[in-house]
């Protein structure tokens, strides 16, 4: 995959860290960027997939090969300012070929100044990041051809990478703000939730805003906080719960300012549920330690075993980091396993009513297996 010399044509390259270089048409916007790259091995939900705050400085290499062929619309966002870096594709972004379309892919990219690529050998590159763990790179779209594949490797090798960096203090909202809207239906849109059971506050580490629907339509009355918020700031809404939410980052360094707020309202016993990056907060709030994988998990196909029921639900997850399960307490049970690699994908306190899951049972874009644990949690507060 490495050829230094741009072939005719060429108007963007990717370039490793480790020197490889990776040739192609450049499509959205003509910028440098960089950042992780990472592969995601979804069919469809792509406008989802860059708008996922836990993608927050990463580069996204698609393994499915028509992406773009939906198009875009202003529905199927999950954050306002998409935190990805960039993405990578195998064929020429096509004309959208869907009711729901209201702009072009490409056009879209340009309009939030996001760079792609595209014509790259992304089973190739997936094998590389399969094989070697997810590299820096850098990303540069140039009209006119001109590329300084040094400087490229030079932006790659110098990032310093996702351990030890908060992301979720980038993502995260600045102020608190209610949500109220629920999931979208086929010739409705979204809906309004009027008549709220609970009070929840939600911890914004990245939330996506299919999450806040997904608790909006279980009957829940959403308060968002920011991820810094103190544990006064959270208790002053009296919620009936808290939700901690997905986002990206390393887990330990989000953790320095979060873990003592769960840990004040862990031993409250407000019910508690998490999701993502809030499943790490909860392992570490506990006593438990996490670690940085080697490829992660990232795609609206992955098998996860319910260990309490025996049932096997197919999920969607993006995260590259991992609870370690032999670090939990005693009070935290294994809830669930990726059946992909046996790595840890949910815990429950025995001693308190607080739970969690690694995979996003929101869905958007994915299957809906896990939509019952908003439901767990809405019993949990009713109790």
């Amino acid at each position: 995959m490495t050829n230094l010399i741009s072939p005719p044509g060429a108007t963007a390259a990717l370039v490793l860290a480790d020197g490889t270089v990776i040739w192609g048409r450049g499509l959205g916007a003509p910028v440098t960027t960089v950042g992780e790259v990472c592969f995601n091995t979804s069919m469809t939900g792509y406008q989802e997939i860059m708008t996922d705050p836990s993608y927050a400085g990463q580069i996204i290499t698609f393994t499915f090969p028509h992406i773009g062929n939906v198009g875009t619309n202003a529905e199927d966002i999950e954050t306002i300012n998409p935190a990805a870096r960039g993405m990578v594709l195998r064929e020429d972004i096509t004309n959208p070929a869907n009711f729901r379309a209201r702009e072009h892919l490409d056009t879209w990219l340009k309009s939030y100044n996001l760079p792609a690529i595209a014509g790259v050998d992304t089973r190739a590159l997936t094998q590389l990041i399969r094989d070697a763990g997810a590299p820096n790179g850098a990303l540069c779209h140039a009209p006119d051809g001109k590329i300084d594949v040094a400087a490229l490797q030079k932006l790659a090798r110098e990032w310093p990478g996702l351990n030890g960096m908060d992301l979720a203090k980038d993502v995260s909202c600045a102020q608190t703000y209610h949500w109220e809207e629920t999931l979208w239906e086929l010739g409705a849109g979204h809906g309004k939730q009027t008549a709220p059971k609970y009070k929840v506050v939600a911890i914004d580490y990245g939330a996506k805003r299919n999450i806040l629907r997904c608790l909006a339509s279980a009957g829940c009355d959403v308060t968002v906080v920011p991820a810094n918020a103190s544990y006064d700031d959270i208790m002053r809404h009296k919620p009936d719960g808290v939700f901690l939410s997905n986002g990206p980052g390393d887990p330990s360094a989000t953790g320095e300012y979060a873990v003592p707020v769960i840990q004040k309202i862990l031993a409250d016993k407000i019910p508690l549920f998490g999701i993502c990056l809030g499943h790490q907060m909860l392992a570490l709030a506990v006593g438990g330690k996490t670690s940085k994988m080697p490829t992660g998990h990232r795609g609206a196909n992955h098998p996860v075993k319910d260990l309490q029921t025996g049932k096997v639900e197919i999920t969607s997850q993006n995260h590259g980091f991992q609870v370690l399960p032999d670090s939990l307490p005693a009070n935290a049970e294994v809830t669930h396993i990726s059946l992909f690699d046996g790595t840890n994908e949910g815990l429950r306190l025995t001693d308190r009513p607080a739970f969690s899951v690694q995979y996003h049972p929101e869905a958007s874009p994915g299957p809906h297996d896990s939509h019952y644990l908003f439901e767990r949690f809405t019993k949990l507060m009713s109790a």
